[in-house]
């Protein structure tokens, strides 16, 4: 974004002149102001480099200052009040160029170099003179130092040449009008081409020839820009003197030069593959070279150089130094020369008490003196080694005056207060925090920026004066969009807070009948901007802005023919446009319904859309008739319906040819196929499952329609036997049939397990076989059982219904004798012993279930009257309690009140 001239001149200008009434003069006054002169002020800048290079950056900061003085916005950080144009001033000239009263400044200067004065007296125990000379007094906004004597005594215009300026309302408050002349901030020889002005200078504008930092490129370029690299290697040589950096043109220092080759250490024993910026290294291996006297070798590590002479030639001495013995060869050992070793001990106070000893003395001095504490209020015998520290808190109040140190044992040097001040500063809506201190606080360094409604126009105030000012007047057009439809044809409007101006145009908008509407426009109105607040927003919700709709226009007067609900013919009426009255005629709707077989018999009613639609007629009730294609003995499942019935999705049932399997299709598959296909799909794929007419035999072909083909010649084997089933033999199925044939029986009629059977004559060997199993069968005699054998047997208590079993012997055939003998003779067979074992048994279980549901009955009849007397007393009970509560409550009404 450039910044041109004539652009800035007249949008400061606009703040100056459309500013609200002078606020810069209390007593009432209305001297003439002074107009906007940034323009004029920053013309031999824009003249020298030109307004298309000139950046925002630039003159950013000069056009702030410059638009807080012109809108009457400038306010003194320290007492908040404005800054009048006869107000003598002065400004940092450090870090932030901000503006301040002198008197205000020159209070705040003393105030903070006396204290801090006083500080520097107390901890370093000095003169309060020398403190005085030493003491260095801040900027309230940016804090930068300032020495004592740079104290501001004069009122100096912003460059410093003139002493008191006059106020002029053609040039800019406070300065002198000149050209600043300023030496710039980056130290290149040119000074500053603005006339005299607040904040910093700009960059340089200048254009000089300039060289980038490996030196290969020569260009022409602003001053404040003039170093640059380019984009070509650097190529200097590094350090090492061999290679060149690779790295791109860069500015100072060229990194470390990182080839990898092999390099020796410094005694020249090891190699190592390594970087060329560590090449000089030592390794790890002790020198281990003799020295110049030959018997002692080097005890220091890798080194280059000499190993240097024998540390024990020459004069040498005992361990404690007090004996010298000279000419005495370095392998020799020095003898001990028997007295004190006196050397000075790690506490700086105390001797070694030990005689003459090789090696180091001892570390602590544990000789038992008298030390005091810190703070002076214990003396005590410790060892010298042992640091002595009381128990007691200092009560001394720091260096701010509001909190005691409580620091153990403290020597009076009290550290500086930890604690935060947490006062309010006069904005009234910070704290400081800056550590607790004396004296007033430092004024709140945070500046708040005023700015129009579209937040171009702004300017910066210190915080606490806010509530005082007023939003700048900005020239820019109005961003929120008219709604109505006159948009394109109304002229923009400025920057605003509150509602946008009404549209004055006449309607004219169209009815949906075709006329138009004739009064001033009342059509959708855009939200309105906030009204101007100072105070913190609230956080913006993501919810979309809402636009105030206008009043709708009027209904329309105009005279039309409408028709009937049911558009018929001839039954139309004349009708105010506007009056959306609806009529019925008499007729019968006659609109085909849906189904589109029948037509809606009912009284003329409105259609849906306008239009002959049956959605708004009554609905078919009746079943659909229509025949359906392919035809099926199926009738469609629908209401009446337009159009051809769905297909048939019955689920038919179709055995296959032979009956053991039964397939289901769908009515409208099924009756599309031809009469060879339905037959081909019926077919179950596997062998036939049905019986041949005249043998046991099943068809051998797979699944078929119709009859089975020569049920009389089957070639399956058939076991033939004679009467007596003594011979057997394997026939042929058809040998079977003709067998039956020729003896005049039917193969039909015989069955399935005597198919085959006395077809073969019996011979000789069958009738002895018969004699011999007859023989076999004759009955034998029985065996007897052990004489005596154990028996559980089974009682039954009745009267307590308790089963008991016990072992008792007894002889067998005494039991079965005893038992068969009533009968017959002969001996029972086991089958009916064990038959009459279990009708016993059941007899015996059927009698104890018997007896346990009686058991059961009875206690249930017992639960049941238990049941009946305990609801019978407790009603009754009840009935008595409530009783008896209601001659209480009787009594006591009848009791005299107690007064």
């Amino acid at each position: 974004m450039a910044f041109a001239a004539a652009v800035v001149g007249h949008h400061h200008h606009h703040q100056v002149s459309d500013s609200d009434s002078d606020s810069e003069h209390g007593d009432g006054s209305n001297p003439l102001r002074h107009v906007d002169l940034s323009s004029y002020i920053c013309r031999p800048y824009f003249d020298f480099t030109g307004q298309s290079t000139a950046t925002a950056a630039d003159l950013s900061k000069v056009q702030s200052f410059l638009t807080s003085s012109a809108s009457g916005a400038l306010s003194c950080l320290i007492c908040l009040e404005r800054i009048r144009i006869s107000d003598p001033t002065w400004s940092c000239s450090a870090l932030c160029f901000s503006v301040f009263h002198l008197v205000c400044i020159q209070s705040w200067a003393r105030q903070a170099s006396d204290l801090a004065a006083a500080r520097a007296a107390t901890r370093l125990s000095i003169s309060q003179a020398t403190a005085s000379e030493s003491a260095t007094w801040h900027c309230p906004k940016c804090r930068s130092e300032y020495p004592k004597p740079q104290i501001p005594k004069s009122y100096l215009c912003f460059c410093g040449k003139l002493e008191n300026p006059r106020p002029d309302p053609w040039i800019l408050p406070h300065s002198c009008g000149e050209i600043c002349d300023r030496p710039l901030r980056n130290k290149c020889g040119h000074k500053c081409l603005l006339l005299c002005h607040p904040g910093p200078c700009p960059p340089c504008p200048k254009v000089v020839q300039s060289t980038c930092f490996c030196g290969s490129i020569t260009e022409s370029r602003r001053c404040a820009v003039k170093n640059f690299a380019c984009s070509g290697t650097c190529s200097k040589i590094l350090h090492c003197g061999v290679h060149h950096c690779i790295e791109n043109c860069h500015d100072g220092v060229c990194p470390p030069c990182r080839k990898r080759g092999i390099y020796k250490c410094q005694c020249r024993k090891t190699e190592e593959d390594r970087e060329c910026c560590e090449r000089i290294f030592r390794c790890e291996e002790p020198c281990n070279k003799l020295l110049d006297c030959g018997k002692h070798e080097c005890s220091r590590g890798c080194h280059s150089g000499e190993c240097g002479s024998c540390p024990l030639k020459g004069k040498r001495s005992c361990p404690c130094g007090k004996r010298v013995y000279e000419g005495m060869a370095c392998d020799v050992a020095v003898p001990l020369c028997g007295g004190t070793c006196d050397k000075l001990l790690s506490c700086g106070y105390h001797r070694c008490h030990e005689r003459c000893h090789r090696g180091p003395c001892i570390e602590t001095c544990r000789l038992v003196v008298t030390k005091s504490c810190r703070c002076g209020s214990l003396r005590k015998e410790v060892p010298c080694y042992q640091d002595l520290t009381c128990e007691r808190k200092c009560m001394r109040l720091r260096d701010c005056g509001r909190h005691a140190c409580k620091r153990r044992c403290c020597d009076g040097d009290c550290p500086p207060c930890s604690e935060v001040c947490d006062r309010k500063l006069r904005c009234r809506n910070h704290k400081c925090p800056s550590p607790c201190h004396r004296g007033a606080c430092a004024p709140c360094p945070v500046m708040v920026s005023i700015s129009c409604a579209c937040g171009e126009t702004k300017f910066e105030v210190p915080c606490g004066t806010e509530m005082d000012q007023k939003p700048p007047r900005c020239r820019k057009p109005c961003t929120i969009p008219y709604l109505c439809h006159h948009a394109p044809q109304l002229k923009p409007h400025k920057c605003h807070y509150g509602a946008c101006p009404q549209c004055k145009l006449l309607c004219v908008e169209e009815y949906q009948c075709g006329h138009k509407c004739k009064l001033r426009c009342h059509g959708p109105k855009p939200p309105p901007n906030p009204e101007f607040n100072i105070r913190p927003k609230k956080k913006k919700s993501n919810r979309p802005i809402e636009y105030t709709s206008g009043s709708p226009c009027p209904p329309c007067s105009e005279l039309v023919i409408r028709s009937c609900v049911g558009q018929h013919e001839g039954a139309e009426r004349t009708m105010v446009c506007s009056d959306n009255i609806s009529f019925s005629c008499d007729n019968l709707c006659g609109n085909p319904l849906s189904c589109g077989n029948h037509y809606c018999t009912k009284i003329c009613h409105p259609l849906k859309g306008g239009s002959l639609d049956s959605s708004s007629c009554e609905e078919c009730y009746l079943h659909c008739e229509k025949k359906r294609k392919p035809e099926c003995q199926h009738s469609c499942p629908l209401r009446c319906h337009p159009g051809d019935c769905p297909p048939c999705k019955v689920l038919v049932k179709r055995s296959c040819h032979c009956g053991s399997m039964v397939h289901v299709f769908e009515c409208i598959y099924y009756n599309t196929l031809s009469g060879d296909e339905q037959m081909a799909c019926r077919s179950c794929g596997g062998p036939c499952h049905r019986k041949l007419p005249y043998c046991t035999h099943l068809c051998p072909e797979i699944c078929h329609p119709g009859q089975c083909p020569k049920p009389e010649k089957c070639s399956k084997k058939v076991t033939v036997r004679c009467s007596c089933n003594m011979l057997k033999k394997e026939w042929i199925c058809q040998e079977v049939q003709a067998a039956y044939w020729a003896t005049g029986t039917d193969p039909k009629v015989v069955s399935k397990s005597h198919f085959g059977h006395k077809l073969l004559p019996c011979n000789s060997e069958c009738r002895n076989k018969i004699k011999v199993v007859e023989s076999e069968l004759h009955p034998r005699k029985s065996v007897n059982a052990p004489e005596v054998t154990h028996f559980l047997l089974l009682y039954m208590d009745f009267s307590s219904g308790q089963t008991i079993f016990f072992l008792e012997s007894v002889n067998v055939n005494t039991i079965i004798f005893q038992e068969k003998e009533p009968v017959t003779g002969n001996t029972a067979s086991k089958r009916r012993r064990r038959r009459e074992k279990v009708q016993e048994h059941h007899s015996s279980m059927k009698l104890q279930k018997m007896i346990a549901s009686v058991k059961w009955l009875f206690l249930c009849a017992l639960l049941a009257m238990a049941f009946c007397v305990a609801t019978y007393y407790g009603y009754k009970g009840l009935l008595r309690l409530s009783d008896w509560m209601n001659e209480v409550d009787k009594q006591r009404m009848r009791r005299p009140p107690r007064f």
